[in-house]
C-alpha cells in the first residue's frame, strides 16, 4: 500500500488511527497490538505472500536479541578492570551476535543479490553456467533487516531490552518505516512504544503531523513524479543526447530523487508524530552542503548514523591512523553503494562518494579554506556526477551522458535565443526550434534548484513556523487538494526498490 494512494489516505489512515486510541483507552496492549495488525495488512497489501518471510524474520530476531539480552544482563565486569575474552559470557554472546548476523545477511543476500553475483560469474566466465533465478525482492527488506541487526549488536553490548514480544512486533513493523524508512534504532523507539502518552490523543501532535504529512505527499505528488517522465526521456536516449538535454536530464534527477525520498521520509515522521511516535529525521536540506562529509551528514541521515554506528566504529573508525580510517570511509561507502542495488553502477556510486569522502577528510587536514561558493559548487558536482551512476542502467549508458555534459559543442539553444545569444556561433553552439527541453521545462527544474539551494526543508518551516491558524489550514489544505487531484498518475516511491 502506498501512503500517496486513496485506499490509504482516506481508508487505512483513519482507520488505524481512531481505532489505535479507541481500543487504547481499554488496555495499552490492545492498543499496540492494533498497531502491529494494522501495520501487516498493511504490509501484506503489498503481496501477503512475504507476510510469513516478515513474521519469521521477526520470530528469529527476538529469539536471538532475548539470548543476548540475557547474557548482557548476566555479564559481570571485574572490578577495575575491563571485560576479558575468557569469560564464560564472552564467547557465548559473540556465538549468538555472529549467528544473529549471518542469517540476517544471508537472508537479505538470497532475495537481493543472488542474481546479481550469479550474473556477475557468468560474465567473468563468459558463458551462462547459472540460470538467473529472478527473485522478487521483498518490499522493505533491506530496512527491516538493517534495522534488527542493529538491535542485535545494541542487545549484544548491553544497550537494548524489550518489553514485549508485542512491542518488538510494533518496533519492526510500524508502518511508517517498514517499507522504506527512516530506520529506527530500538534504544530510541521503545521507550516511545511503552510511554503513558503514546497511548493518548495529543491534537497539537495530530495537527503538526497532519502538516508533515501533507507538505510531504505535495512534494512526492506535485513534484517528483513531475520529473519522472522528464527523466525518464532523458536516461533512454543517452547516446543521441545534446549538452543541454543530458544537464536537464541529470539535474532533474538529482531533484526528483530527492524530493521523492525526502517526501516519503517526512510523511513518515508525519504519520509517526499522528500516533505520538518521532520517527528520526532523514533529510536536512542536502543540496546545501559546502562539503561531501557535510552532504552525508544531510542525506539518508539514518542510513550514515547506521553504517557510524555498526560498520565504522566497529572497523576502527579513526582510531588507528589515517590509512586504516580511508580503508574505512572506502569500505563503509561501498556497503551503501551495494545496500542500494544489486549492481555495478551502484557499487561504483558508493566508490565514488567514498573516494570523495577520503579527499575530503585529507583536504581538511591540511587547514586550507576556500571560498564558500567554490565549496557548494564542488560539492553539488560530485554529487550529481554520482548520480548519473545511480541512475543509469549501465556503464556505457551513464559515460554516454557524462559525455554529453562535457560535449561544448553540442548545445543546442531554442531559436528565440538566437536574437540575444547568435554571437555564441562562432563557439560552436546552434539554435533550433524543435528543441527537445521547453523553456518552461527548464526554468522549472532552475526554479526548484533554487529552491533546494536557499528555502529551508519542511520540517525546518514548520519547527519555526507552524501556527495552527486559519493562514495555514488554507495553504494545507491547498496542498492537499493539488495532491489528492494528482493521485490518479501515482507512482511508486523510488527507495523501494532498494
Amino acid at each position: 500500500m502506498l501512503f500517496n494512494s486513496y485506499e490509504f489516505i482516506f481508508l487505512f489512515l483513519p482507520i488505524t488511527i481512531i481505532g489505535f486510541f479507541l481500543v487504547s483507552k481499554k488496555r495499552r496492549q490492545y492498543g499496540t497490538l492494533w498497531l502491529v495488525l494494522a501495520s501487516f495488512f498493511f504490509y501484506g497489501w503489498w503481496d501477503y505472500h512475504y507476510v510469513p518471510l516478515l513474521a519469521a524474520s521477526i520470530c528469529f530476531n527476538y529469539w536471538v536479541g532475548k539470548h543476548l539480552e540475557a547474557l548482557a544482563a548476566g555479564y559481570e565486569i571485574p572490578k577495575g578492570g575491563a571485560v576479558t575474552k575468557d569469560m564464560p559470557q564472552a564467547a557465548a554472546r559473540k556465538g549468538w551476535l555472529i549467528f544473529g548476523i549471518v542469517v540476517n545477511v544471508a537472508l537479505l543476500g538470497y532475495f537481493k543479490y543472488t542474481d546479481f553475483f550469479l550474473g556477475t560469474v557468468n560474465a567473468v566466465a563468459g558463458t551462462d553456467w547459472f540460470d538467473l533465478p529472478h527473485i522478487v525482492l521483498p518490499l522493505g527488506i533491506s530496512f527491516f533487516t538493517f534495522t534488527q541487526t542493529a538491535y542485535l549488536v545494541d542487545a549484544y553490548r548491553g544497550q537494548a531490552k524489550n518489553q514485549s514480544f508485542l512491542t518488538y512486533c510494533e518496533f519492526v513493523t510500524i508502518f511508517p518505516h517498514l517499507i522504506a524508512g527512516p530506520i529506527i534504532n530500538h534504544k530510541e523507539m521503545i521507550p516511545q512504544f511503552v510511554a503513558e502518552k503514546t497511548f493518548r490523543v495529543d491534537w497539537h501532535n495530530v495537527s503538526v503531523g497532519l502538516a508533515i504529512l501533507i507538505m510531504g505527499l505535495f512534494k512526492k505528488v506535485a513534484i517528483a513524479d513531475k520529473l519522472s517522465p522528464w527523466v525518464g526521456g532523458v536516461f533512454s536516449h543517452a547516446d543521441s543526447l545534446t549538452f543541454i538535454e543530458a544537464w536537464f536530464g541529470v539535474l532533474a534527477y538529482t531533484l526528483q530523487l530527492y524530493f521523492d525520498f525526502s517526501g516519503y521520509s517526512e510523511m513518515a515522521i508525519g504519520l509517526g508524530l499522528m500516533i505520538n511516535l518521532r520517527l528520526p529525521q532523514n533529510f536536512d536540506s542536502p543540496y546545501q552542503s559546502r562539503s561531501i562529509i557535510d552532504f552525508w551528514r544531510r542525506w539518508h541521515m539514518t542510513l550514515g548514523l547506521w553504517v557510524k554506528n555498526y560498520l565504522y566504529i566497529p572497523m576502527g573508525g579513526n582510531r588507528h591512523g589515517q590509512l586504516k580510517k580511508m580503508r574505512n570511509l572506502f569500505v563503509s561507502m561501498l556497503i551503501i553503494g551495494l545496500w542500494h542495488g544489486a549492481g555495478w553502477t551502484y557499487v561504483f556510486w558508493g566508490a565514488w562518494h567514498g573516494v570523495m569522502l577520503m579527499v575530503n577528510h585529507l583536504w581538511r587536514s591540511l587547514h586550507i579554506n576556500l571560498p564558500q561558493a567554490l565549496c557548494w559548487l564542488m560539492t553539488i558536482t560530485g554529487v550529481i556526477i554520482g548520480w548519473v551512476f545511480f541512475r543509469a542502467a549501465s556503464f556505457g549508458e551513464a559515460q554516454s551522458i557524462l559525455y554529453a555534459m562535457t560535449d561544448f559543442q553540442s548545445i543546442v539553444l531554442p531559436a528565440f535565443c538566437e536574437k540575444a545569444l547568435g554571437f555564441l556561433s562562432a563557439f560552436g553552439v546552434t539554435f533550433s526550434a524543435a528543441h527537445v527541453v521547453s523553456t518552461k521545462q527548464f526554468l522549472e527544474v532552475v526554479a526548484l534548484f533554487v529552491v533546494v539551494v536557499f528555502i529551508p526543508n519542511p520540517l525546518r518551516v514548520v519547527q519555526q513556523y507552524f501556527k495552527e491558524n486559519n493562514k495555514w489550514l488554507l495553504v494545507l489544505t491547498a496542498l492537499l487538494v493539488y495532491a489528492l487531484l494528482k493521485l490518479n498518475s501515482y507512482s511508486e516511491f523510488l527507495y523501494f526498490q532498494f
